[in-house]
């Protein structure tokens, strides 16, 4: 089978480590004609590659094993014309920069729905862009999820939390004992 058959065909690699997001999105995936692989880390993820050679994946970028942006390069020596789409529930534009450099065609934040990937895997690039999301987050929710993240990179500490945000230790005390916002 020639590279033009085998994207015919969809295979397509989903990579996370959370298994029920990763079930539901394979799932997801299958309703658009996809052939879908799970896999749960970078190692698993390397060797269904080698076995399937897929023309599509869909990788969170942190994994328990690693960096997903790290594994990028890896998929696209396995297979140079593969479309990678980085899913993150930590989009920053540092981030976002990073994975555009190693060649993946989308960069989504989670949850996005199985509609936004298959368009992000489809899409050509000389195609309009995208139309904004019907319901994106409120910026309370951004917000949020900033805090969350430089809360968990500071190993949950929030002294050193609250010095690096330039916010009162009581402040994001309270902010934390929150449910996140929609």
């Amino acid at each position: 089978m020639g590279d033009e058959s085998a994207i015919a065909e969809r295979k397509l690699l989903v990579v996370d480590d959370d298994p029920p997001f990763r079930a539901r999105l394979g799932r997801a995936m299958e309703g658009y004609g996809f052939q879908v692989q799970l896999a749960e880390g970078i190692e698993d993820a390397l060797r269904l590659a080698h076995l399937h050679k897929p023309g599509y994946a869909v990788v969170d970028m942190r994994l328990e094993d690693g960096n997903g942006l790290d594994l990028v390069p890896q998929l696209r020596d396995v297979r140079p014309d593969m479309r990678v789409v980085i899913l993150t529930g930590y989009g920053n534009i540092a981030s976002a920069v990073s994975a555009v450099k190693t060649g993946v065609v989308d960069y989504l934040a989670k949850p996005a729905d199985a509609e936004a990937v298959a368009n992000a895997l489809l899409a050509h690039e000389d195609s309009a862009p995208p139309p904004p999301p019907e319901n994106p987050m409120s910026a309370d929710r951004v917000r949020w999820e900033h805090i969350q993240r430089v809360y968990e990179l500071c190993g949950r500490n929030v002294s050193e939390t609250a010095r690096r945000l330039n916010m009162h230790r009581r402040t994001l005390q309270r902010i934390l004992a929150k449910r996140a916002p929609r």
